[in-house]
């Protein structure tokens, strides 16, 4: 990856994921490299017009022992939280907090971790606040190439991530996860798999730790899945090279409303 024309990274770049404007310009970029590097923009003390701003690699972690596939930061209120996925079977976890930046790796998926995804930092059927509150959380969801997806939730006692769920249903690869950013009555998970379909999980404010799920077939390998801002629009890109928009209908069912190809 060059920043500027500076290579910094000795491998692939596979994602890089701008933090919240609240921390300032800052950018995070994970490699094949097994390394997370950190960069933040600086402005130079100067009246050109033509002068611009320079990239300062602000933090370089290196402990993950294979390539780092994902990136992921948390939701603001949270604090500036970074969640890294990695083929080594590791998730670790980067804080700036009192102008530093600390770690927590810990386990995750056996086979190695594909993709990582922060739930909202409000309950579902609660209003996020401008200050961390009670009501908020600090949880995210995992995809692996063990075929399954892990909910980790923060113990602030311990300060430690724990494995509070595992999803299955998928027979290959999970290769992209996503948490909708909505915090109605409801909580939505998507995932996509290299056995060729979505599953769409879903879990009830009344009921948190219940998950159902329903499955959209396609024919061919899945890689990505995104959330619209709002959350009530998921898409879907594989293999084809096609986007395809899903939507819920008042049956509680997930309806294609839309194809993009070029």
């Amino acid at each position: 990856m060059g920043i500027f024309g500076t290579k910094r990274h000795e491998g692939a770049v596979w994602c890089v994921a701008w933090a919240h404007p609240k921390f300032g310009t800052i950018l995070a970029s994970s490699s094949y490299d097994g390394k997370v590097l950190i960069w933040r923009e600086q402005h130079q003390n100067t009246t050109s017009p033509v002068a611009g701003s320079t990239w300062t690699k602000v933090f370089d972690f290196s402990l993950h022992t294979a390539s780092v596939n994902m990136v992921s930061w948390a939701p603001h209120e949270s604090g500036c939280l970074l969640a890294c996925a990695s083929s080594d079977g590791h998730v670790s976890v980067l804080e700036f907090r009192d102008n530093s930046w600390t770690h927590q790796i810990f386990h995750a998926h056996g086979m190695g971790v594909n993709s990582i995804s922060w739930a909202p930092a409000a309950s579902p059927g609660s209003l996020i606040s401008s200050n961390p509150g009670p009501g908020q959380q600090r949880r995210f969801v995992t995809g692996g190439s063990d075929n399954l997806l892990k909910i980790w939730d923060y113990n602030p006692e311990s300060k430690t991530y724990n494995l509070s769920q595992t999803l299955e249903g998928h027979s290959d690869w999970v290769r992209d996860v996503a948490w909708s950013p909505s915090i109605l009555s409801k909580s939505y998970i998507a995932s996509a798999s290299q056995d060729k379909t979505v599953r769409i999980w879903t879990s009830d404010a009344s009921n948190p730790g219940q998950w159902t799920s329903q499955q959209l077939e396609f024919d061919t390998v899945l890689w990505r899945v995104s959330w619209s801002p709002s959350g009530n629009i998921l898409a879907v890109s594989g293999g084809d090279n096609k986007v395809s928009l899903w939507k819920e209908n008042l049956k509680g069912q997930w309806e294609k409303v839309k194809d993009i190809e070029e």
